[in-house]
């Protein structure tokens, strides 16, 4: 994704997200949810930020998969589980996952409007539940994915990196 024309509005927005990845890793995730939910929400752009949110976080997920396919010792694998820890494919997922991985895997393979596409759906159709659901899932992803490309030496958006650097 690229940032918008608008550096005040990329700032907030990466401001947003970085607070809302904190807080995941802190294990709260619903306050994650409403940082990100819940104070764009109340912005004259509302929806639209919350899309652009979402996307920027897939449209990093992307990069940190990129980084850790190319020449990588262990391929990236995209796996959903359920409640019990049995993996479930995807098409049995539900929706906000099943969403959730339709976004990101059109963002991995470059489809920007199909991710977006994804996103729309969500904010159009889905319950605030499964809003939150699709957006969880993006922070979990992002978190891990970050993670992973820090032990690896991998590179890692420097605004991701600070938001983790004051957690352990």
């Amino acid at each position: 994704m690229r940032p918008p024309q608008d550096p005040d509005r990329w700032s907030r927005l990466t401001a947003v997200a970085g607070e809302a990845l904190a807080a995941a890793r802190a294990g709260e995730d619903a306050v994650a949810v409403d940082l990100v939910t819940g104070y764009l929400s109340g912005s004259p752009e509302g929806n639209e930020e919350i899309r652009e949110l979402v996307l920027l976080l897939f449209a990093e997920c992307s990069s940190m998969v990129s980084a850790l396919g190319s020449g990588g010792a262990t391929p990236v694998k995209m796996q959903v589980f359920d409640e019990d820890g049995n993996e479930v494919q995807i098409d049995d997922a539900d929706p906000p996952v099943r969403t959730a991985i339709r976004a990101l895997l059109a963002e991995v393979h470059g489809d920007q409007d199909a991710a977006s596409e994804q996103i729309e759906i969500a904010l159009a159709n889905g319950a605030p539940q499964e809003l939150a659901t699709v957006v969880l899932q993006a922070l979990r992803w992002t978190l891990k994915l970050a993670i992973e490309c820090e032990t690896r030496d991998l590179p890692v958006a420097p605004w991701i990196t600070a938001s983790l650097d004051d957690q352990p």
